[in-house]
């Protein structure tokens, strides 16, 4: 595995590929999440919101994976977002891991109930005393990036959005970079679209690889980005690990920025005035 494997961030290094665990629940989904960690995945993400954290704990500990080699992001839930819920729900958040600490807590979802530089200081706050050791948000645009950046001044590690090939994210992950943030992709595969694109299966033909290995290597590939491809099946973890052994040509990394047109999965009666 080549040194692109990881990413460094803020002086932090995270492997630039992680699990993503949404609907990985029950006793499934836990052997489905120890499984990927035998299989190499360092970065693991959950959430409040997806009812598995208690699975995800008992998943590292039966893995025999020290703690300390494995990135862990949870996050809270955009009706928690109130100091004294933030306290709460972390301290319930860890219970449940069985963890001391976790390596990232996110705003899973913002929100215009709570004032965005109260949550931000609760989080900050979580920072110092130990329970989490970076801090950043999810869904976030340009304009609420800059309002947590450079009105309350914030710390933010990350910023977890939906990316793919066919949704473009140029204008946030310039912003990003200017902060030294990661843009983690989360839906990095379209939900699996990108299986029924010509170009990316014609790229992929070209380096013996899948339409999905290849847009996954897309992202990582770029300053900035890593992705959490959600698997439950073995062999599909296993491809997806096996990105890091080829490099995608500056003309085909532009064709495959070319398939953009706009196509958002995730998008909610609770989502903000996405970027244009």
């Amino acid at each position: 595995m080549s040194s692109q494997a990881t990413k460094i961030i803020r002086g932090e290094t995270i492997p630039a590929l992680g699990l993503g665990t949404f609907e990985l629940t029950g006793p499934e989904g836990e052997t489905a999440i120890r499984t990927a960690i035998e299989l190499g995945y360092r970065q693991i993400d959950t959430a409040i919101r997806y009812g598995n954290e208690a699975e995800v704990g008992r998943a590292i500990r039966a893995s025999g994976v020290p703690r300390n080699e494995l990135f862990v992001t949870t996050k809270i839930w955009f009706n928690d977002l109130a100091p004294e819920n933030v306290a709460r729900r972390v301290g319930e958040s860890l219970e449940r891991l069985g963890f001391d600490q976790v390596d990232l807590l996110l705003v899973h979802w913002p929100t215009r109930e709570v004032p965005l530089g109260e949550t931000l200081a609760a989080f900050a706050e979580e920072k110092a005393n130990g329970r989490t050791r970076l801090i950043g948000v999810s869904n976030f645009t340009v304009a609420l990036l800059d309002e947590a950046l450079d009105v309350h001044k914030a710390d933010l590690f990350c910023n977890q959005v939906e990316y793919h090939p066919f949704l473009s994210q140029p204008k946030l992950l310039a912003r990003m970079r200017r902060a030294d943030m990661l843009l983690n992709a989360y839906q990095p595969i379209a939900r699996g679209k990108v299986f029924k694109s010509d170009l990316l299966n014609e790229i992929g033909r070209k380096y013996g690889k899948s339409a999905g290995q290849v847009t996954l290597r897309w992202l990582v590939q770029q300053d900035h980005v890593g992705a959490i491809p959600r698997s439950s099946r073995p062999e599909n973890m296993r491809a997806n690990l096996d990105i890091f052994d080829f490099e995608l040509s500056g003309e085909d990394m532009a064709a495959i920025h070319g398939l953009a047109r706009g196509e958002r999965y995730s998008n909610f009666d609770w989502a903000p005035d996405w970027d244009q």
